[in-house]
């Protein structure tokens, strides 16, 4: 299931989704706005996304993680519009039988939609606003 909301993230949701009697595993990650970036004190941020792309390849995301791992639910939701320090900003939750094939998935799949979703990211710090480019993705 693939997402893209401008209202907040439920994390008790996504649990709930992903939960399935045959899993023995399930990997949550939230992306939460922090306060800084580098050395500037960040404010908050603001997400803008090419809304039917963006589906489209994460949704591609999304089969191409049931192709490599044997898991047994999937979903990934961001947010747009402007979010506060602390906000999620983006969640991806996998369950699968095992752990290895859970965590692997839930990586893979943040990762990739980072890497590739056209999502961009406005930064407002105490010198203004600025997009921000590309992801780094060996953090």
């Amino acid at each position: 299931m693939i997402t893209i909301t401008n209202k907040a993230i439920d994390i008790n949701e996504l649990l709930n989704y992903v939960s399935d009697r045959g899993s023995g595993a399930t990997v949550l990650f939230t992306g939460t706005v922090r306060d800084h970036n580098e050395q500037n004190k960040v404010s908050k941020l603001y997400y803008e996304v090419y809304h039917a792309m963006a589906e489209k390849i994460i949704r591609e995301i999304e089969n191409e993680v049931r192709t490599k791992w044997k898991i047994n639910k999937f979903i990934a939701i961001h947010r747009t519009g402007t979010l506060r320090i602390g906000e999620i900003s983006v969640s991806v939750a996998v369950s699968s039988e095992h752990r290895k094939e859970a965590f692997e998935a839930c990586k893979f799949g943040i990762d990739s939609i980072k890497e590739k979703a056209p999502i961009w990211k406005k930064e407002f710090d105490e010198s203004g606003a600025e997009w921000l480019e590309g992801v780094v993705t060996n953090r």
